[in-house]
């Protein structure tokens, strides 16, 4: 069974796409009172329209949860146009150490994705207040952010996004590092293709692919996120051990201790089975150091008692 927590734009974007492939059982629990009866019982029905044999329902009553395997958690509030991540954070906060006390209590064996911004620092708060294992308790962006880099090198060459392998790390927000060095189109490095110009254009588009969306429509994306999510659910319920960016709580990887950062694993039944160190250059090393310390900047940033 796969909980969502939260049924806003982000969490219902993604329950559909799911109900679509008919994964498996979907709950979807949020805190306004008829909100996700109404829309599990709207999904439920189209489920029947398209003979998909999916259990959904609607609760706001965390216990419903119980039993899951997956928890997908979309709930807090989303920025608005001119705000970044990082503004959502002391709100956020907040919430998502009151969910990791639920999710502890109804589904400890459960494996996390959280996708609330600012989703690394959060991921931190999510892990901390768990006390789950670092492989379970994950951060999503970072299929996203690849994904967002792949359309603008695809968009530039005339080729299709799957034929490009884009690398982004660190973390999800203004200091992401898009490492173009590492990304290629069927093997053949960018640096092959595209001028520096160029390059440096797609770096930045992926960086504000975000806050475009929410400056064109008003609200953050959630097609993005819910198609990645459902990329996710697929690599975990099928053990599939994909190698997908998330953002993970490292201890020693790349050199880092007791923070969350963005960084390729190997995604199967057991969640983030493995964290891939990819080389990196002395000026790439650089870049994540900076991203690094961006989202620890954000986390010591937080009370004490939401980081322990």
């Amino acid at each position: 069974m796969i909980t969502i927590l939260g049924a806003g734009k982000v969490g219902m974007a993604t329950a559909i796409m799911l109900m679509m492939r008919g994964i498996d059982d979907l709950v979807l629990i949020a805190r306004t009172p008829g909100k996700p009866q109404g829309e599990a019982l709207d999904l439920a029905h189209a489920a029947a329209e398209l003979g998909i044999d999916v259990r959904i329902e609607g609760s706001n009553d965390y216990s419903a949860m119980r039993g899951s395997d997956i928890i997908l958690v979309t709930a807090g509030i989303g920025r608005k146009p001119g705000m970044t991540r990082e503004q959502l954070l002391a709100e956020n906060a907040k919430t998502i150490a009151d969910l990791a006390e639920k999710i502890r209590t109804y589904a400890k064996d459960a494996i996390v994705v959280l996708t609330t911004n600012p989703v690394d620092p959060l991921t931190y708060v999510m892990y901390k207040k768990t006390g789950f294992p670092r492989e379970r308790v994950l951060g999503f962006s970072g299929i996203l952010d690849s994904s967002r880099m792949a359309y603008y090198i695809a968009k530039r060459l005339g080729v299709s996004p799957a034929s490009v392998n884009a690398i982004v790390m660190g973390m999800h927000g203004e200091k992401m590092f898009p490492v173009p060095r590492l990304s290629s189109v069927s093997g053949m490095p960018l640096d092959r293709l595209l001028s520096p110009k160029d390059l440096e254009e797609v770096v930045t588009e992926t960086v504000k692919a975000g806050a475009r969306i929410t400056e064109l429509r008003g609200y953050s994306s959630n097609y993005g996120p819910a198609a990645g999510l459902l990329l996710t659910v697929e690599a975990i319920k099928r053990d599939a051990k994909r190698v997908y960016p998330f953002s993970i709580y490292l201890q020693g990887e790349y050199g880092y201790e007791d923070i969350v950062a963005e960084v390729p694993v190997v995604l199967g039944r057991g969640g983030a089975e493995k964290v891939i160190e990819l080389p990196l250059t002395e000026e790439e090393k650089r870049r994540m150091d900076e991203a690094v310390g961006a989202v620890r900047k954000l986390i010591e940033s937080l009370p004490e008692e939401l980081r322990r």
